[in-house]
């Protein structure tokens, strides 16, 4: 898979109730986290996956919308 294709994949995130937390995870042999952020009722936060950033980790009840559809955390 070629770098471009890595960056630029963005997520969105909706929270569905108070405290959903997002925590970023690094890329590497050892994946370390590396940012966070609190979202509350009704909050959205797009998020983007970079060089540095290789997964993310919602915690809470959520909406995601990726370009491979909706789903729901914490349900």
């Amino acid at each position: 898979m070629k770098e471009s294709q890595i960056v630029g994949e963005y997520i969105v995130i909706k929270a569905l109730e108070n405290g959903v937390n997002i925590i970023g995870l690094t890329r590497g042999q050892d994946t370390k986290f590396h940012h966070s952020e609190k979202l509350d009722k009704g909050e959205v936060m797009i998020a983007q996956f970079t060089e540095h950033t290789s997964a993310m980790k919602i915690r809470g009840r959520a909406q995601v919308l990726t370009k491979h559809g909706l789903c729901e955390s914490g349900s």
